[in-house]
């Protein structure tokens, strides 16, 4: 079993000069090779990577694609001789023994189509990392979180979530899943261009019957916010419009008209609390986004239909079937394993 440890790299020469070294040092080289796949970068990422690092491949795309269409070429120009593919972010650092947990539960469970380490802040490296923690959820809504992170509350990493678990999504900062069912399900879309791709990825995996798991046996440690800081609005306008792409492009019809209706009401008072705060760009950008999705909905409707006729695996077991705001805000549930008591 080959493995392509694929980075993709855009105007981050500083991190590629501070993590790559890791990467390189701890990733065996009788078991996956590592790939820096440049995203149109304008700083001096590829003369770094020619006078630093001259064995590593690297493939050169001619402009910035974003994250997801950035590895939809990257994976292409890859080529077909890999089992595995890992998606690695340019600032994760990857201390010795991170590859071999993870390649080992996928040869041992062929039914699991994709994973993730246990991920902790590099700048708190006791805490989660807020990104990706110990494996990603969503709750009935299409709110997001992640064992050891809800919200804006990130847990103090103290062994809690250290059993492998089935969960809903696998972050894309360290996402290992087999080549050839990446393709089968139409990998990341490059329609999102940033945010939430890895989310609608794994929803087509979940969805056709594949597992998804966190193998906490293996940690690596995240910088995290490294191309958009998180109060930036382009981050705002891109979360919120890829988060309605992803429950049009997946969510059954059953549930999706009242679940929009709910979230207009709830994306509004979003808009109106960055407004009370003073952040008079993020309030458009909430609204912003509404428009684009409204714009970019037709767009969609193909997909949505391939994928619920793909459907196996309805509900989800992994979903948390009530609000997560509600279990948040209203009844102070603010780790993950209390939203299950």
């Amino acid at each position: 079993m080959k493995t392509a440890i694929v980075i993709l790299n855009w105007n981050g020469a500083q991190m590629l000069r501070r993590f790559l070294p890791s990467v390189l040092a701890n990733t065996p080289a009788d078991q996956a090779d590592v790939i820096v796949a440049d995203n149109g970068s304008t700083d001096d990422s590829l003369a770094l990577l020619d006078s630093d690092f001259p064995h590593v491949r690297v493939i050169v795309l001619d402009r910035n694609y974003g994250f997801a269409e950035g590895y939809r070429q990257a994976l292409r120009a890859v080529g077909e001789s890999y089992d595995y593919f890992l998606l690695l972010n340019s600032d994760v650092q990857t201390p010795e023994g991170w590859l071999q947990p993870l390649l080992a539960y996928m040869n041992d469970h062929p039914d699991v189509a994709a994973c993730q380490p246990k991920i902790r802040a590099e700048h708190t490296p006791t805490h989660f990392e807020y990104a990706g923690a110990a494996g990603g959820y969503v709750d009935s809504l299409g709110y997001p979180f992640c064992r050891g992170r809800i919200f804006d509350v990130v847990e103090e990493d103290r062994g809690q979530y250290d059993s492998v678990a089935d969960i809903f999504w696998a972050t894309g900062a360290a996402l290992l899943i087999r080549a050839e069912v990446y393709w089968q399900v139409g990998g990341l879309d490059g329609r999102f261009f940033a945010h939430q791709e890895e989310i609608d990825l794994c929803w087509r995996l979940r969805a056709r019957g594949h597992r998804i798991v966190c193998v906490p046996q293996s940690v690596v440690y995240h910088v995290g916010g490294g191309t958009l800081p998180k109060e930036n609005p382009r981050k705002t306008f891109l979360n919120f419009r890829n988060n309605l792409l992803l429950l049009y492009k997946n969510l059954p019809a059953s549930r999706l008209r009242r679940v929009l209706f709910v979230r207009f009401w709830l994306d509004a008072f979003a808009s109106f609390v960055f407004l009370m705060k003073g952040e008079g760009r993020s309030f458009r950008a909430v609204w912003q986004g509404r428009r684009a999705f409204r714009r970019m909905k037709a767009d969609f409707a193909a997909d949505r239909a391939a994928n619920l006729v793909a459907t196996r695996v309805d509900p989800i077991p992994e979903q948390y079937p009530g609000s997560l705001l509600a279990a948040f805000y209203l009844r102070r549930k603010k780790t993950f394993a209390l939203l299950y008591l």
